[in-house]
């Protein structure tokens, strides 16, 4: 009997794993296949990333500093307004290498980490969670006081357990050139529908480019039209989903779900690396596997922490679909310095943001 059954070892699994084990949890963690792959999340991340990972990663990891982004409501020959400040305001990571370094920081800290091994059916109990998982010899059940279902967007413990599915899912796709790159700033096109683009510079690694939209918005062809645009022809490409909204619920009877299993991700971005391990480290704290009444301690915790974020971050992402020409004069009036955090919304209403908007 195991304290805790994690399914999936993304940044939201392991960093779960890692805590619960380090307070002394009994946990197993499934990892479908190896461990960071197949590649479906940009690496384009806030400097807070460094509080979640072992000393040293950063040496390991960092691919590239940036420190602002230039928006743009056309192709890359358009008018470009840049929102910066005068220090780094986010990194430019190794994004299969952090998933990585967090499932070895769990295996460190006592967790049971397996990969290759693909949960087939999650049964919850009155007194356990029995969860069967296939692994190369073969396929068992495993009992645990709860599991977590940090296994993304299509989550099988979601799906298993009847737990509601997130608001919206957006189609995303992302190319890469080796090209070097050291440039400072992203750029950022308002150029498809409800969502954007992007050209991200990644160091020596090369270039990241990516795009995401509704289900449906011919999302291959748009992404084939924004490189042609940039005159790149990419080289390596995956896609995924990005869960957008968070569910009414996210907890069952011995239960819960972590990350983008949960849908804790930015609405104006689609990322979820800091969200999802913010909710982690509640759940950590939170939840005793040997009293089911705490997962209603956790659901509160991670809400009232990111549900204000998260609020503002629809408001933010409708500014995307708003006529062009009062997105021009919307950007030309608000970009300069900034004092905005990429994770926080709530920044953007902050006495030191306003501070820099009086400044100009």
């Amino acid at each position: 009997m195991y304290d805790f059954v994690v399914v999936g070892a993304g940044p939201a699994g392991s960093r779960f794993a890692r805590r619960a084990a380090a307070d002394g949890a009994d946990v197993l963690v499934f990892e479908q296949g190896r461990v960071g792959e197949p590649l479906a999340c940009s690496g384009h991340v806030s400097t807070d990333i460094w509080d979640y990972t072992p000393a040293g990663a950063r040496d390991d990891l960092l691919q590239n500093e940036v420190y602002g982004a230039r928006f743009h409501t056309g192709g890359p020959d358009s008018e470009g307004h840049p929102f910066y400040k005068d220090e780094v305001v986010s990194n430019v990571i190794d994004r299969v290498g952090l998933d990585r370094t967090l499932a070895e920081a769990a295996r460190d800290a006592g967790a049971d980490l397996r990969e290759e091994h693909t949960v087939v059916d999650v049964t919850e109990g009155r007194d356990a969670v029995r969860v069967r998982a296939r692994g190369p010899n073969g396929t068992d059940t495993y009992e645990a006081r709860m599991v977590a279902g940090a296994d993304g967007p299509k989550s099988r413990v979601r799906s298993e357990l009847d737990l509601p599915d997130p608001e919206e899912l957006l189609h995303g796709v992302l190319g890469f050139t080796d090209d070097p790159d050291h440039d400072d700033f992203v750029d950022v096109h308002l150029t498809v529908p409800e969502f954007f683009a992007w050209r991200i510079p990644r160091g020596e690694a090369g270039v990241e480019y990516g795009l995401a939209t509704p289900p449906g918005a011919d999302v291959r062809a748009r992404f084939e039209e924004f490189t042609d645009a940039y005159g790149v022809e990419t080289d390596r490409r995956c896609s995924g989903l990005i869960p957008i909204g968070p569910p009414p619920r996210v907890t069952g009877r011995r239960s819960f779900l972590l990350g983008d299993a949960a849908a804790q991700t930015k609405p104006f971005t689609g990322g979820g690396i800091l969200y999802g391990m913010t909710a982690a480290d509640h759940a950590a704290r939170e939840i005793d596997p040997a009293d089911p009444g705490t997962l209603g301690d956790y659901e509160d915790a991670w809400r009232a922490d990111l549900r204000t974020e998260i609020r503002l971050g629809k408001l933010v992402r409708a500014g995307y679909s708003v006529p062009e020409p009062i997105q021009r004069a919307g950007m030309r009036a608000l970009s300069g310095e900034i004092a905005v955090h990429m994770d926080r919304p709530t920044t953007l209403f902050s006495t030191e943001q306003l501070r820099a908007l009086l400044s100009r």
